[in-house]
């Protein structure tokens, strides 16, 4: 068979085997940084200030948000022109390993910030590739799934944290060490076994098009609708605690935690179900559309809300649309991307739509809350999801 007559055959759709792999590989970054950002990083500067120091967190989170935008972009590009994935990964994972491990060893401050930050570029050179490796291996009849599986990540990432922190299962000198090696084990099967992978016709070059384009204008809009639902669910996370204590003073820690890693793990089976629906139906969009009302659903019950147990309610609504909606939204952004020859590069742009929202959300809860309240945020972020769905819908009719 001749190389054109194998590009015009249908991409063939990966074994389960190979998708259940790739999702544990995904997850593997979650893990990655879900605990360190979270958790160990707030205390490891707590150890070298002698007390927590909100300004230093603020710079650290910052800047390493900032080297990560950059680096994702950089290194999918790189790995577009090298028309390879598998080693990118391979040296993102041996890199950031070790630098995690560092990052436990700072002595200061500074050399914290300078090593988070070099530690974002190391790990992004994992991420990048990786997840344009999946645009090179899943069809497009099969992204629905592909989204569905990815909703793994952020459930794996936070139990992962719940895990190494978990008192008397590991020293605290080893916190690091740990993470490093449960990340190694997610992302080294799927790598070492996934030679192979890669549908030719996914990663044939195509012509560039006029400015503009249908295709190009739905990238916008796929942009800029997962921008406002992350900023919501990014508004989410950093003040659940806070927005559930103005209800019930004295609300633990563990509690807000707790909802928070149940939402994540409930939305796995939902998203694969949900994902595995817009396969056999042809409707890539729609689900998307639906968890996007619900996300505005679930904000508007949360700015109601009068008591925790009301409060909890809108929030689990909420948490379990977003994650769906997210997990889906990556599985579909592969399939919309119109140039593979750019893939990594594209996915880099996609990414700023994940550390956007950390520079915005300090600013429109210092402007809302204190004047009106948590109900005006919510109704704010009700509004940027309903956005997103409109946005999506107009998709539907291209």
């Amino acid at each position: 068979m001749s190389a054109p007559d194998t590009l015009a055959q249908p991409p063939e759709r990966q074994p389960a085997w190979f998708l259940a792999l790739f999702a544990l590989a995904a997850a593997g970054g979650a893990v990655a940084y879900v605990p360190l950002l979270t958790v160990l990083l707030p205390q490891r500067i707590a150890e070298l200030q002698g007390g927590e120091d909100v300004a230093a967190l603020a710079q650290v989170t910052f800047l390493g948000a900032g080297a990560a935008s950059l680096a994702n972009i950089a290194i999918g590009f790189l790995s577009d022109r090298s028309r390879t994935r598998r080693p990118w990964i391979l040296a993102g994972l041996a890199a950031s390993g070790a630098l995690l491990v560092a990052v436990g060893e700072a002595r200061s401050v500074r050399e914290l910030i300078v090593l988070v930050m070099v530690w974002q570029v190391a790990l992004n050179l994992m991420l990048a590739p990786l997840m344009a490796w999946a645009g090179d291996c899943f069809p497009d009849e099969q992204k629905g799934e592909l989204g569905g599986a990815l909703a793994l990540a952020p459930a794996l990432g936070a139990l992962a944290g719940s895990l190494v922190t978990h008192v008397g299962l590991v020293e605290p000198g080893a916190r690091l060490v740990l993470v490093a090696g449960l990340v190694s084990a997610l992302v080294l099967p799927a790598v070492l076994l996934g030679r192979g992978r890669v549908r030719p016709a996914l990663v044939a070059p195509a012509p560039a098009p006029a400015p503009l384009p249908p295709r190009e204008r739905v990238v916008v809009r796929m942009w800029t609708a997962r921008l406002l639902v992350q900023v919501a669910e990014g508004g989410m996370f950093a003040f659940l605690l806070y927005w559930l204590r103005s209800l019930s003073p004295g609300y633990p820690e563990n509690g807000a935690a707790n909802i928070f890693s149940a939402v994540l793990v409930s939305a796995v089976p939902l998203s694969l179900l949900a994902g595995r629906w817009s396969d056999r139906h042809g409707r890539p969009v729609l689900p998307l559309v639906a968890a996007a009302l619900a996300c505005a659903a679930g904000m508007l019950v949360m700015a109601l809300a009068q008591s925790l147990a009301f409060a909890i309610t809108g929030y689990v609504l909420f948490g379990l649309a977003a994650a769906i909606f997210l997990s889906l939204h990556s599985g579909q952004t592969l399939r919309v991307l119109p140039r593979p020859q750019h893939r990594g590069r594209d996915l880099g742009i996609f990414n700023l739509t994940n550390t956007v929202p950390g520079m915005v959300m300090p600013w429109l809860t210092v402007l809302l809350v204190p004047q009106f309240g948590y109900g005006a945020l919510f109704v704010l972020f009700a509004a940027l999801s309903l956005g997103s769905a409109a946005l999506l819908a107009g998709t539907m009719r291209r």
